[in-house]
């Protein structure tokens, strides 16, 4: 696996959180293929575990495992304590998932707790962390989004909402720390072959165009931060899509995609965070 994060600027520790599968578990073994520790932060201990055994044989690098429900308040003072005496110069706020359905017939607990993880475990990730890496005066934040939020995502509209505001904190603290040597970039995938996919009902068959590959999503998103770039669509063709297919359109296109995959499956799925990212 090729290196292209500066271990220099960038390390010697990363942090990053959704870690325990898909594109999370991706950027642990893409970090670390550049010789960078790992802290892997997400709820499921045994696969965070595994994620650490499997970068720490392939690569020799050291990892910390951090077993955390970023729904909830408070979960950054034990992050903050458990990472006080690293030296860490990356972090990756990937962490989020969501619940595809009818907004007015969604749970709204359910909602409020999603929100929490899409919108504040981003905030309070950023905030602590930006902190440290500006008193360093180098490092980067990554925060991962989606794509299409900033334009509406029907059937997902609460997890939408959230990760528009990932969006658009990203893209402002890209100006902010500039001038203090931190980068800042946001990354929005579009449909990616991770669980996420399973659990929102959806296939290879079932979308409009063939998922990407979780590496080629993290190999972007981190060449993107390394050149400082505020935001990172990643896939030629998602680039093209979002430039040129007017708001509208792209909400209706999904939309129909939703509402068939909701007929399909009686209109129920789960609540397991099964794709925490």
């Amino acid at each position: 696996m090729k290196s292209i994060i500066d271990k220099s600027k960038f390390g010697p520790w990363a942090l990053i959180t959704g870690a325990s599968s898909g594109i999370g578990r991706e950027f642990a073994r893409q970090v670390a293929a550049s010789g960078i520790n790992l802290v892997l932060v997400a709820r499921r201990d045994t696969l965070l575990r595994e994620v650490g055994a499997e970068v720490t044989g392939a690569f020799g690098v050291e990892h910390r495992v951090f077993v955390a429900d970023l729904s909830q308040e408070g979960f950054i003072k034990g992050l903050a304590a458990a990472t006080a005496d690293l030296d860490i110069g990356l972090v990756v706020s990937n962490a989020g998932t969501g619940q595809p359905g009818r907004f007015l017939e969604n749970d709204r607990d359910d909602m409020v707790r999603l929100l929490r993880l899409n919108t504040q475990a981003h905030l309070d990730v950023a905030y602590h962390f930006g902190r440290r890496l500006a008193a360093r005066r180098r490092g980067g934040i990554l925060l991962v989004g989606a794509l299409g939020a900033d334009k509406g995502i029907p059937y997902l509209a609460n997890d939408g909402g959230a990760k528009a505001y990932v969006q658009s904190l990203g893209e402002a603290l890209h100006v902010e720390l500039k001038p203090l040597g931190v980068h800042v970039t946001v990354l929005p995938p579009g449909p990616t072959d991770t669980p996420v996919l399973v659990k929102f009902g959806l296939s290879a068959k079932s979308l409009p165009m063939k998922p990407m590959k979780a590496g080629q999503c993290v190999s972007e998103g981190l060449w993107a931060l390394q050149k400082n770039r505020a935001l990172m669509i990643p896939g030629r063709l998602n680039r093209i899509m979002s430039a040129l297919v007017p708001a509208s359109v792209s909400r209706a296109l999904v939309a129909k995609m939703f509402a068939k995959t909701l007929a399909n499956k009686g209109d129920h799925y789960g609540s397991d965070d099964t794709g925490e990212e």
